[in-house]
């Protein structure tokens, strides 16, 4: 048995029945600043990615054949044995982690295959498709759990080398800043109440303006950083509603590459090989993306390690190998 299976199977051993735990959270500390290595910014690259050069020619003429990432849609459905994953949850509730849930297991999960699949982290702009520089994730989030509560979005950046409590740490602090007082706005609801002044035929040009902008990589990189439709990827937890999850659509505005959406957690009763019934927990998974990015095999493969992870998260407590970087 290789030292990953042996680590999983430890840790599925040793973790403790299910609980809760009244400890409080500590205010993690601030994020010391990582150097970072520099890339050198060439012609026809953008504030937010650099452009792929040496990437096959079918790939570079899809973008072509397919101008709007309406077109270029794929759906994709899997189911997600987070039994394991339960535990662990529970352990790190245990451990005094508040709210931590199966989202930061996905999370961590996509961000550790960013770190193998760069390509997943790629987007289309202008026809052209770039490697983006850094990891974004968009959520939009209740200020509090009402039908009345309005809604806003938040915008997360992680490291490829973030462990996944490093994801709590970081999702958290941007979920409790913007949760509580329905009354607060975010620089994002600033943003919007400042365009919703302009009046709807002129705010119709304004976004044609902006598009365009956008298309050539003339839009100030403050508004793409507030932007929810500029990112590495969205979600959208359809369990925390008590629901299946949907196929959601991928915008044509901005560069969002893939959304996923993911549902409420499903007790299954399987036989195992010795013709027992034992009971399993899953979660369902699906995920809309533009196929311009990278090829299928690519994508399956991402997956593939993204639903390893998360059927195996203490794999995501220590940082990775290694960080694979994107084609030139």
């Amino acid at each position: 048995m290789n030292r990953e299976a042996e680590k999983v199977k430890e840790i599925t051993e040793s973790t403790p029945d299910p609980g809760h735990s009244e400890t409080e959270n500590q205010t993690p500390s601030p994020e010391s600043a990582k150097p970072k290595e520099k890339r050198k910014r060439r012609f026809g690259d953008r504030k937010d990615g650099y452009r792929l050069r040496t990437i096959n020619v079918m790939n570079k003429f899809m973008p072509y054949v397919m101008p709007m990432r309406c077109d270029a849609c794929n759906t994709f459905a899997d189911e997600l044995d987070v039994t394991n994953a339960d535990r662990f949850v529970k352990s790190q509730i245990k451990e005094g982690k508040k709210n931590f849930s199966i989202l930061h297991v996905i999370l961590a999960a996509y961000v550790r295959s960013v770190a193998k699949y760069p390509g997943i982290n790629r987007f289309v702009s202008g026809q052209k498709i770039y490697a983006r520089n850094d990891i974004q994730v968009v959520m939009v989030v209740k200020k509090k759990m009402s039908v009345s509560s309005p809604d806003t979005c938040i915008k997360v950046w992680f490291e490829p080398e973030d462990t996944i409590n490093d994801i709590y740490e970081k999702f958290n602090r941007a979920v409790e800043s913007n949760k509580g007082d329905e009354n607060s706005e975010n620089s994002f609801d600033r943003l919007n109440k400042i365009l919703c002044y302009i009046p709807g035929l002129l705010l119709r040009w304004t976004v044609k303006l902006l598009s365009a902008m956008d298309y050539w990589g003339l839009l100030p990189k403050k508004l793409t950083d507030l932007s929810p439709f500029h990112g590495s990827m969205i979600i959208t937890s359809m369990g925390s509603l008590g629901i299946k999850p949907i196929y959601h659509h991928i915008y044509n505005f901005g560069n969002l590459p893939i959304f996923f959406s993911y549902g409420i957690k499903r007790h299954v009763h399987i036989k195992d090989r010795e013709g027992n019934f034992i009971s399993k927990k899953y979660v369902d998974l699906k995920v809309v993306t533009d196929e311009r990015i990278c090829d299928g095999y690519y994508y399956a493969s991402a997956f593939k390690y993204l639903k390893k992870h998360i059927e195996n998260p203490v794999l995501l407590t220590t940082p990775p190998e290694e960080v694979v970087k994107d084609i030139d």
